[in-house]
């Protein structure tokens, strides 16, 4: 975390150690794998509501995140107000209008095709939490001074991945849906206007009639995702 005037290196002990011997490292690597298969975006959510606090450890979990120069360029806004639930959903069906009617290509609806989507979010509002995540675009002292964040968009992907991640282990889905460009959320959420939202996640428990598209169960084969070189 960014300290004004901390400009000195003091080494700490590695405080924990989590290595295993080779068997057990690859067993632990393969039940990841088989569990985070398991992770699925969903856009259909039960009515059940979700303890605050697991949606608390969820973001705790993201805050770990490694970060450029440990300045954790990130914020997360939990809502489960129905007021601004409904006027984040009223906005992205806006905009999504707007780009089924026109602002998108041929070639970009025709890609979208096979996963299902259209202009009704009504996951916004079902739902019963949304976490808008937030990238910091530069930082503000306490004193108002700015200074600068270093690798802001891999910082925040990195630290989604881990929300994500975390909502999964908790039992829970979410849906990924970036909120283009819904430049009133940073308000919305009492945010700066360094702050830009970046993403939207729905999270909740899925609905008994909950679906995905086919196409998402199509995941790149090993060989075309990785390259080794011994």
């Amino acid at each position: 975390m960014y300290k004004k005037g901390e400009v000195h290196y003091e080494p700490l002990a590695l405080p924990d150690r989590v290595q295993m011997d080779p068997g057990d490292s690859l067993a632990a690597a393969q039940a990841h794998l088989a569990y985070l298969r398991k992770r699925h975006s969903v856009r259909q959510y039960a009515p059940h509501p979700v303890p605050e606090a697991v949606i608390t450890t969820c973001i705790q979990a993201a805050g770990t995140a490694p970060s450029g120069a440990n300045h954790q360029p990130w914020h997360f806004a939990a809502i489960s107000n129905p007021a601004m639930k409904a006027r984040i959903r009223a906005a992205a069906e806006d905009e999504e209008r707007a780009f089924y009617t026109g602002g998108a290509g041929d070639e970009w609806l025709a890609a979208l095709e096979p996963i299902g989507t259209g202009i009704d979010k009504p996951h916004l509002t079902d739902a019963p939490w949304l976490i808008v995540v937030f990238a910091q675009r530069y930082g503000v002292t306490e004193d108002g001074a700015r200074y600068k964040n270093y690798y802001v968009p891999e910082s925040v992907g990195i630290a989604t991945g881990f929300l994500i991640a975390a909502i999964h282990q908790a039992g829970l889905v979410c849906l990924e849906h970036t909120p283009n460009p819904m430049k009133f959320l940073p308000a919305l959420c009492g945010r700066g206007a360094e702050e830009k939202a970046v993403m939207i996640l729905p999270v909740g428990y899925p609905a008994t009639q909950a679906t995905v598209p086919a196409a998402a169960k199509r995941k790149k084969p090993l060989d075309q995702i990785m390259t080794v070189f011994r």
